[in-house]
């Protein structure tokens, strides 16, 4: 979506590319999309976040910020978080994350 209004400036494209590299981009991305797909695993599940707080030994409110985006998880609290819900993090070569 482009905005031509000066006062209102580029699109988000535009701009996301003037304030952080493409190496942050990926890094953002990447981590929404770790997030998303843990949220979407919880709901399938039916899991609550307060009943992942119960499976995973994670409290409510970590799980919460994590999936808001507003702290980055140790792999060691993503990866108890991520058990419960049948799920685990693989490496992968980046060509084949994209």
């Amino acid at each position: 979506m482009k905005n031509n209004h000066p006062a209102i400036g580029s699109s988000w494209e535009e701009v996301k590319k003037e304030l952080f590299t493409p190496e942050e981009i990926a890094e953002i991305e990447a981590g929404a999309s770790l997030m998303g797909e843990l949220i979407e695993a919880r709901q399938k599940k039916g899991i609550s976040q307060k009943r992942l707080e119960e499976l995973s030994g994670v409290s409510q409110p970590v799980i919460a910020r994590m999936e808001k985006g507003t702290t980055s998880p140790q792999v060691k609290t993503l990866l108890k978080v991520l058990r419960p819900l049948g799920l685990t993090v693989k490496i992968v070569p980046i060509a084949e994350a994209q």
